[in-house]
């Protein structure tokens, strides 16, 4: 150890006070280094903050993606002034705006859309722009990709571009290739990169924009990036197993969430119609979801994130109106506190779908917003 606290004289006292001194020094360092570990492991489970217009979010999800009507007159009034004052005034600080590529594939169309973002970013919100195309096979062949943000970031410039975020693409598959969908996505960032210099670009991983695709992407080197995942763990809760037909929905929705007990959960599975359901139902149970699997699961995207020091951005989150309310209000208030806890920015899926708010396309004047659901959000209704 250093000489930190020399002193002049090595008398008796001196030599006393000496040792007091140095004792009292290792205590402070130990005492440091304890704070210093475990600043260490917090960071690991709080990754690092999402710029701030990229906090709270929510999915605009059939305006520009499966919209009731695509003539452009209709396109264009889809959503009203006051339903985008109603979300502001809920708490929602950035919409997350989902676009068929086939819908913008014209000039007129495009230009819907950039009047559409305009008008979304005159109520304060930003927005980030993702594209789901219906049958790409980028695997294949990425010049749709390619093509679409060629064509469309120029177009952009005209915004506001400290509100107008791109995102590369929704929920890249590339099974098993991750260093396929990197090099997709590389190219892209580089092609937004030269019409859009200062806006912040939302990259992901393959697999589906799922964590386990987060955690093998490589990031850019890029400062102006945030990387998103989804979150619908476990789907048999949140989508009553949408992935798997024939199974009794029913049944389904009395699931509980979280499993605090195994009996009451197996109890619900035995209300099955059928033995695939129940074995579901049971298979559901048997994992014991509750707030720390949640949080389990976060914890490896937050790491991830303060090694690559990344912000993060739950893109996607949902539990469907078909969902017993309990569990479903549950959930949701679990999974947005456990974002909130990591410094993870969200939003929810969606405001026009089943998984959110609901709202039936085309929103009305003002749409009327679940206070249950915006209180699990964090977002007590305002009266």
């Amino acid at each position: 150890m250093p000489d930190i606290f020399p002193l002049q004289t090595e008398g008796h006292g001196g030599k006393r006070l000496r040792g007091f001194l140095l004792a009292l020094a290792c205590a402070w360092l130990s005492v440091g280094g304890w704070l210093m570990a475990h600043t260490a492991m917090a960071g690991e489970t709080s990754g690092f903050a999402p710029p701030a217009n990229l906090t709270r979010g929510i999915n605009l999800t059939n305006w520009f993606r499966f919209p009731p009507s695509r003539d452009p007159a209709a396109l264009g009034a889809y959503l009203s002034n006051q339903a985008l004052a109603g979300l502001r005034d809920a708490g929602f600080g950035f919409v997350r705006l989902a676009v068929d590529p086939a819908i913008v594939a014209t000039a007129p169309g495009r230009a819907v859309l950039i009047g559409a973002i305009r008008r979304v970013q005159r109520q304060g919100f930003a927005v980030v722009v993702s594209p789901h195309p219906q049958a790409w096979r980028l695997e294949a062949d990425a010049s749709p990709l390619v093509a679409f943000w060629r064509t469309l970031a120029p177009e952009l410039r005209a915004l506001d571009q400290t509100r107008v975020v791109p995102e590369i693409l929704n929920e890249p598959v590339f099974p098993g290739d991750p260093a396929g969908w990197r090099a997709v996505q590389h190219a892209v960032l580089q092609d937004i990169r030269r019409a859009l210099p200062a806006a912040t670009v939302v990259l992901t991983g393959q697999d589906w924009g799922s964590i386990d695709g987060l955690l093998a992407l490589i990031p850019e080197d890029d400062g102006n990036v945030v990387y998103s995942f989804h979150l619908y763990d476990p789907p048999e809760l949140t989508s009553l197993a949408a992935y798997r037909p024939g199974l009794d929905r029913a049944a389904l929705a009395n699931l509980p969430f979280p499993v605090d007990d195994p009996s009451r959960c197996e109890a619900a599975a035995g209300g099955a119609r059928d033995p695939a359901t129940a074995g579901l139902m049971r298979y559901y149970c048997g994992f014991g979801w509750d707030s720390g699997r949640i949080g389990a699961s976060l914890d490896r995207a937050a790491a991830w994130a303060h090694r690559h020091h990344a912000a993060l951005l739950a893109g996607e989150f949902g539990a469907t109106v078909s969902l017993n309310a309990a569990a479903r209000l549950a959930w949701l208030r679990t999974v947005r506190d456990g974002l909130e806890t990591r410094h993870i920015g969200w939003a929810l899926w969606g405001y026009d779908d089943v998984m959110g708010f609901a709202i039936q396309p085309p929103p009305g004047p003002r749409p009327r917003l679940d206070p249950d659901v915006l209180s699990a959000l964090g977002l007590p209704p305002r009266m």
